[in-house]
């Protein structure tokens, strides 16, 4: 049974998820660490009170900083994660965004952003940070050639998605993270789409790693959370800035993330194949201009995805072919075994319309070389159905578009 981070490299991955985080001391004589519901934690006496106890993981001190169900989620999610010292927990995908910017930017700085982020963190950019007098500019993650004409003397961090969560271009990490070290920047990444089983992001050069476990670690649709891993030093300064805001999760969910934790590897092999195959079979049909999943074979982004990653999951999409607005929801409309909805990585498949036109900075939607009529979007997240089952729903759909 895992130790915690220092064995990292013991087992293979799928092995490391059922094994982290179950430490003897946190589990007892059962599998699963108990669900520990406490907001004050009781010293033996006033002497242990003066002792204090120190600012880590597996030393009761208050509710704020945890317990063993946290703990045990914190040491499996380091465990998964080549490279880190240690993870700190946040409420939501959202929030462990912010709590990793804002702990290593400050008034003054500027942060490069990548161009096809999440539009929440783009969201962050306006309403969070520039208030506080942080600078944001974009850039494209495509251009590995520009990338370091995008720095100057106050960049102090990068902040990555790869793929993107809509468009879903691959961007060369390693290559750019160096460029950014190079240039004394922090480098951090939103590694939801592939989680550490399908991109170790610190192996692959960059310093903080970011996931929404509410997507493939929960996979139950269940519960909100985030996480940030990271390196000795930038570990250390993210969690002292979590505390200081008060950030905590409850033990209630962090029970769920870690019960969902033991079956995402399984789960994201099945619903990468499941999603492979609708792919191959959506770039067949007339009523397609574009399949964007990296995992298929001759799509741009397949080259990087074969070299840096190990593994995929079930999110991707497609551009329908000069449709209108009414055509894409006729379309959306008339799938059965799609939910209408946000988020990803659950058990249930989903589709939702996407036009990312207003929200770019630097890099043109449609992209150079597509016709300009190809522009709507329908993003996929397979879940666990039978892809049969799924890819007859998506075939009665696009039917259905074309008399709309």
């Amino acid at each position: 049974m895992s130790d915690g981070p220092g064995d990292n490299g013991k087992h293979r991955p799928a092995t490391r998820v059922v094994e982290a985080g179950r430490r003897a001391e946190w589990t007892g004589p059962v599998v699963n660490p108990p669900v520990w519901r406490a907001s004050t934690h009781l010293y033996d006496d006033s002497q242990d009170l003066a002792k204090g106890r120190t600012n880590e993981d597996g030393h009761f001190y208050y509710g704020r900083r945890g317990a063993p169900t946290q703990w045990a989620l914190c040491d499996a999610l380091t465990t998964l994660e080549p490279g880190a010292a240690g993870t700190v927990l946040y409420p939501s995908g959202v929030a462990a965004i912010a709590g990793a910017l804002l702990s290593v930017l400050e008034t003054g700085d500027v942060l490069l952003m990548t161009d096809n982020v999440y539009e929440p963190s783009r969201a962050m950019a306006r309403n969070l940070l520039a208030p506080l007098g942080i600078e944001t500019r974009f850039f494209d993650p495509l251009d590995v050639d520009g990338f370091a004409g995008h720095f100057c003397d106050r960049t102090k961090a990068v902040l990555f998605e790869s793929p993107g969560s809509l468009t879903m271009e691959v961007a060369d990490i390693p290559a750019l993270s160096d460029i950014a070290r190079e240039k004394c920047a922090i480098s951090l990444i939103d590694n939801t789409w592939a989680t550490p089983l399908g991109l170790p992001v610190l192996e692959r050069g960059c310093d903080v790693a970011i996931m929404s476990l509410t997507k493939h670690v929960g996979g139950h649709s269940d519960l909100m959370m985030g996480s940030v891993s990271a390196g000795e030093k930038l570990y250390r300064k993210i969690r002292l800035k979590s505390q200081a805001m008060g950030t905590v999760v409850s033990p209630d969910d962090a029970s769920l993330a870690l019960r969902g934790l033991r079956t995402m590897a399984v789960r994201l092999e099945r619903s990468t194949a499941t999603a492979l195959e609708l792919a191959r079979w959506l770039s067949d049909q007339p009523q397609v201009a574009h399949v964007l999943c990296p995992m298929l074979e001759g799509t741009p982004g397949n080259a990087l995805w074969q070299r840096d990653f190990s593994g995929g999951c079930g999110l991707f999409s497609i551009v329908l072919k000069g449709s209108s607005v009414s055509q894409r929801a006729a379309f959306i409309d008339a799938l059965e075994l799609f939910g209408i909805g946000f988020s990803w990585g659950g058990f249930e498949s989903l589709a939702i319309p996407f036009d990312p036109t207003g929200a770019r900075s630097v890099t043109p939607w449609p992209p150079e070389g597509w016709d300009s009529e190809d522009r709507l979007g329908v993003r996929f997240s397979i879940g666990l159905e039978d892809s049969a089952d799924l890819m007859q729903d998506v075939a009665q759909a696009l039917a259905k578009m074309d008399t709309a």
